[in-house]
């Protein structure tokens, strides 16, 4: 089941989000400043909770790409809220370690470059995948 009642995000516009979320990870991870995991909680929050349209990175971006002419074709955002919800939830994770003084808040941050890096690089969205996967082989009620 495709969201059709949030407006579709242009797609190379969600693939700088991506770049920004990897860059942040690799930065919070190289220079073990876990707290730049905040940035990422409340992007999380809004893209996933909110929508797209809302959150400041992502309207930067897309400022950017429409002012050099490279936007890319709009796709639907359903999938692109659920992968801002796994955002939310990976980072407020390691936010929530962090603050209880582990070392394990470095976990989540490595499995989000990983995937940031597969829809920067790829454009291969794994929590749209899974999205997808779901809605394919649950039972329709």
């Amino acid at each position: 089941m495709l969201r059709f009642d949030v407006p579709p995000v242009h797609a190379n516009a969600i693939r700088l989000d991506a770049a920004i979320t990897f860059l942040v990870c690799i930065a919070a991870l190289g220079f073990r400043l876990p707290w730049l995991m905040l940035l990422l909680v409340v992007a999380g929050l809004i893209r996933g909770f909110i929508g797209h349209y809302r959150c400041p990175i992502h309207r930067s971006s897309l400022w950017l790409m429409q002012r050099i002419d490279k936007a890319g074709p709009k796709e639907n955002a359903g999938a692109k809220l659920f992968a801002g919800k796994i955002l939310f939830i990976a980072s407020a994770i390691s936010v929530g370690l962090w603050l209880a003084g582990s070392s394990l808040w470095m976990a989540p941050v490595a499995v989000l470059t990983v995937f940031s890096f597969m829809e920067w690089a790829f454009s291969f969205c794994a929590a749209c995948w899974a999205y997808t996967l779901w809605y394919r082989f649950r039972p329709q009620a």
